[in-house]
C-alpha cells in the first residue's frame, strides 16, 4: 500500500531505493572496466528516477506495493539514461552538460559513450527479466510494452522525427506525434507497467493510460518553457539548446504564454483521468500537478 506521506518524502525514499539497485546491477569490479566505469558515470549521476518511481506509483495506486518491482523500474531508469547518453551526443543535440556534470562523451569519447547507452540498453532488459514472484506471461507482456515504447515506434521514432525536424518547419500535428513518441511513450510504460505488474483491473490500466497521455505531454511543454526561460545552475544544462539547433517546440509554435496554457490543460486533463481514484492516487496527483512549478 501507498506509504502516507508527501511527495518530496514519497520521492526521496524511492529514489533510495532505486539508486541502490542499480549500483547491484552495475559492480565496480565487472570487466572491462572502461565501459562499466561509463556506464555507471551516467546511471549514478543523480536525477529525479521520474519514470521508475512512476511505475511505483502506478502500482501503490492500484493498491500493488510498487517497491517489489524494482527490478522492471531500474531497467526502464537503464533505458532512459541510455537516451540520455546517445541524445548529448555531437551528432544528436551536442551538449557538454547534463544533470550538472559533463556528458558522458565529453569524459569517456564518442564511440565509449555510445557503447555505454548500447551497454544499458541491453543490460536493462535482462535487469527486467529478473523480476521475481511475477507470473511470467505478466511479466513477458510488460518488458515487451517496454521495449515497444522504447524502440522505433516509440522513443526511437520520436527522436527520428525530432533529428529530422531540425531547421524544418513542422505542423502542430507533428510535433504532438514527435514527443508522444520521445517523451511520452516511456512514461505510459511506467505507468502500465506498475499497473500490470500489480494485477490491476482493465479499468484502471485504461485510466492510467489516459493519464500518462496528458502527464507526457504536460512534461514535454514544460521542458520546452524551461529551456526558454529556466537556468543552468538549476536544469543542470544549458538553456537555449533547442534555439541553437533549430528545433520546433511548443513554446516556438504557441509562444510561451499559449504553451503555459496548453501544459495547464494537460495537467487538468491528466487529473480528470484519475478521478475515480481515491487517497491512494495522491502520488499520481501530485507528481502531474508539480510539473506545472518545476525548476528542473
Amino acid at each position: 500500500m501507498i506509504e502516507q506521506y508527501s511527495l518530496g518524502h514519497y520521492c526521496r525514499h524511492k529514489v533510495n531505493l532505486i539508486d541502490s539497485a542499480l549500483a547491484q546491477y552495475t559492480p565496480a569490479d565487472a570487466y572491462p572496466p572502461i565501459i562499466y566505469d561509463a556506464m555507471r558515470y551516467s546511471l549514478v549521476a543523480g536525477g529525479k528516477r521520474l519514470r521508475p518511481i512512476m511505475l511505483m506509483a502506478a502500482a501503490d495506486a492500484v493498491g500493488g506495493c510498487g517497491a517489489n518491482y524494482l527490478p522492471v523500474a531500474c531497467g526502464l531508469e537503464m533505458i532512459h539514461t541510455y537516451s540520455l547518453i546517445h541524445d548529448d551526443l555531437p551528432a544528436m543535440d551536442n551538449d557538454d552538460y547534463r544533470r550538472g556534470k559533463l556528458t558522458n562523451h565529453k569524459i569517456f569519447g564518442d564511440g565509449m559513450a555510445i557503447l555505454a547507452g548500447d551497454g544499458l540498453l541491453t543490460a536493462a532488459f535482462g535487469t527486467m527479466l529478473s523480476q521475481p514472484n511475477v507470473d511470467s506471461a505478466i511479466l513477458v507482456n510488460v518488458v515487451k510494452e517496454i521495449a515497444a515504447a522504447a524502440g522505433a515506434s516509440g522513443m526511437v521514432g520520436g527522436q527520428a522525427v525530432d533529428l529530422a525536424s531540425e531547421g524544418q518547419i513542422i505542423d502542430a500535428k507533428t510535433l504532438k506525434f514527435m514527443h508522444q513518441a520521445k517523451t511520452g511513450a516511456l512514461f505510459k510504460a511506467a505507468l502500465r507497467a506498475g499497473a500490470l505488474l500489480a494485477n490491476a483491473s482493465k479499468h484502471k490500466i485504461e485510466a492510467l493510460t489516459h493519464y500518462a497521455d496528458h502527464f507526457g505531454l504536460a512534461f514535454q511543454i514544460t521542458d520546452d518553457i524551461l529551456d526558454v526561460i529556466g537556468t543552468q545552475d538549476k536544469i543542470g544544462k544549458p538553456v537555449g539548446s533547442d534555439m541553437r539547433n533549430q528545433k520546433v517546440t511548443y513554446v516556438t509554435l504557441y509562444s510561451l504564454e499559449g504553451a503555459k496554457q496548453l501544459a495547464q490543460q494537460a495537467v487538468d486533463n491528466a487529473l480528470v483521468s484519475l478521478s475515480e481514484f481515491g487517497s491512494e492516487a495522491i502520488i499520481l496527483r501530485d507528481l502531474v500537478e508539480y510539473l506545472i512549478t518545476r525548476e528542473a
